[in-house]
């Protein structure tokens, strides 16, 4: 069974559009027959997700850390369900056992996650395909970031063919079910002569 790893909000004052989009990509992946690896949070995107899954009996891997195992803030009909000490173990946990990343709309823990699997890809510690799901336009300032990164030379071009962005959850499972991984991908780490 694929494993898609979701990273998302855990707030619970956004726009209802975000929480329906987070919804209908679980239940797109549920009816892939892929489970979704996600924080373990009720609230937010996470627990949005999660329950779109669930609608379509889908399966659900989450993963927590000690702290936050606490009544009110675990999601808890997940189909595993695993705690780790930190949240660093947390995010390696998922990463480790996940095959594609799909980003959602989310706040600094997002952004951090996501940042973290494109550089980790950049520098050839995995092969997996990241999806930037950009509802609403949500991550189009963060996408000017990057392209000003590039354009002032602190990254190479090449790194944004590392990830793709899409505006619909049918759109991302799509880009997961038909990415293949090329050697392009990660060239920008090609250590330039001097």
């Amino acid at each position: 069974m694929k494993k898609i790893c979701i990273f998302g909000s855990s707030s619970a004052a956004i726009s209802q559009s975000y929480f329906d989009a987070a919804y209908r990509l679980g239940q797109l992946l549920a009816e892939k027959g892929w489970a979704m690896v996600f924080g373990a949070g009720t609230m937010g995107m996470m627990g949005a997700a999660a329950r779109g899954a669930h609608s379509r009996n889908g399966h659900v891997i989450g993963v927590i850390p000690e702290f936050m195992d606490i009544p009110g803030i675990p999601y808890e009909k997940c189909n595993d369900y695993i705690v780790t000490e930190t949240m660093r173990e947390r995010k390696q946990r998922m990463e480790d056992i996940s095959d594609a990343f799909i980003a959602v709309a989310g706040g600094f823990g997002t952004f951090e996650e996501l940042c973290e699997v494109i550089t980790l890809k950049q520098l050839k510690q995995h092969k997996k395909s990241i999806v930037i799901l950009n509802t609403n336009g949500f991550f189009d300032e963060l996408l000017a970031m990057f392209e000003k990164m590039v354009a002032q030379k602190f990254a190479k071009e090449e790194a944004f063919s590392v990830f793709t962005v899409v505006d619909t959850p049918r759109q991302a499972v799509e880009a997961v079910e038909k990415y293949h991984y090329t050697e392009t991908s990660s060239k920008w780490f090609t250590p330039e002569a001097p």
